[in-house]
């Protein structure tokens, strides 16, 4: 039998983005409703919102349609609308005004996050400013950032075993890292220290990343003067830094409380708890915001779009930030509810992104 469509739903041949006007008036309605209070709204409700008059036995109709195409669906069979995933994203892509930040707003953020550029460190500065993009958003912010961002000013060597080290990294920003390393068997004091020479004469004022190009370099023009338990501590050495793509990269999560707030139901706290999980499995938090540091401006993923918060549904707003040299370096953004305000998230997160590169990059 062929769908009827007795209120004109959709244009002839047309798609998703084609829905009439009165189509997109309840549309955003549910939407909007679910945004601001995460409950299903009724067609008698609906009816009292939209601009152009229209009966609740019309408003089903619309409803109906609206449902069958995915868009929204019933929670409960006697219950009102809630928009599917595919609803709100065509809501974000097709429906929603995203407009810039006023002046008041933008000097908002501008102040939060003004302390950020006076922090001690990148990763101290990174968090300050987490906190405040939290704060702003109500939801829990996370950054990835490079772990070698920080250029070195010394490495130290501390016999932990006799085939162990502690290698203690110490950057010119006043960070340190701990690594341990495993050494060579035999090792003599004597090689630890030879090691810790040659490194200190080349990796100052140098990234991780540059430091090992410089070391493997400079490794291979000195061989004749080193003695071979040495150059094994140092290979062992720059082996280490190395590391895999994740080592190499930070994440840092604020905000876990914003998360519990405005919670309506049993299973709302089932889908936090799940989401608390999906935070605590950093490597997949790693490779998810990984997929922005390519691309230009904000991400959005919604709900099963991405597949690690797929069981939360959560939603995930990233933007890219930039050091002075105007070269990405990692990814800042918040993650909460699939009810998250879209429209003003978006932009604070791209502002938020924007200042924190200008601040980061002097």
């Amino acid at each position: 039998m062929a769908q009827h469509d007795p209120i004109h739903l959709i244009a002839p041949r047309a798609g998703l983005a084609q829905l009439n006007e009165r189509s997109r008036d309840i549309f955003r309605q549910i939407v909007e409703s679910y945004l601001a209070t995460g409950e299903p709204v009724g067609s008698r409700n609906i009816s009292r919102l939209i601009a152009l008059p229209l009966s609740p036995a019309s408003v089903r109709n619309v409803m109906a349609d609206l449902e069958q195409l995915g868009l929204i669906y019933a929670p409960h069979t006697s219950a009102g609308r809630l928009p599917t995933e595919l609803g709100l994203r065509f809501f974000v892509d097709a429906l929603m005004q995203v407009g810039d930040l006023n002046e008041a707003e933008r000097q908002s953020i501008q102040s939060q996050l003004a302390s950020v550029g006076q922090a001690q460190s990148v990763e101290a500065a990174l968090d300050q400013a987490l906190t405040r993009l939290s704060g702003l958003t109500r939801a829990a912010a996370v950054v990835l950032t490079p772990k070698s961002n920080a250029r070195l000013k010394h490495i130290e060597f501390v016999r932990l075993e006799p085939e162990k080290a502690l290698v203690i990294l110490v950057g010119e920003d006043g960070q340190v890292e701990n690594r341990v390393l495993t050494l060579p068997p035999g090792v003599p004091s004597s090689a630890i220290t030879e090691a810790g020479n040659f490194l200190n004469a080349r990796i100052r004022g140098r990234t991780l990343a540059e430091a090992r190009l410089e070391l493997e370099t400079a490794l291979g023009e000195a061989r004749a003067e080193l003695d071979q338990l040495t150059q094994k501590v140092i290979s062992a050495g720059i082996a280490s830094w190395s590391g895999g793509e994740n080592e190499d990269r930070q994440l840092i999560v604020r905000g876990h409380a914003n998360l519990l707030e405005d919670l309506h139901a049993l299973e709302d706290l089932e889908r936090v708890r799940l989401l608390f999980d999906d935070l605590e499995t950093k490597r997949g938090v790693i490779d998810l915001l990984g997929r922005a540091e390519t691309a230009e401006g904000v991400r959005i993923f919604i709900g099963s779009e991405n597949k690690l918060f797929s069981l939360s549904g959560s939603s995930t707003i990233i933007s890219p930030y930039r050091d002075a040299a105007g070269h990405i370096v990692g990814v800042l953004g918040v993650i909460g509810p699939t009810r998250l305000n879209y429209a003003r998230v978006i932009p604070t997160v791209d502002y938020a992104a924007r200042i924190v590169s200008r601040l980061l990059g002097g």
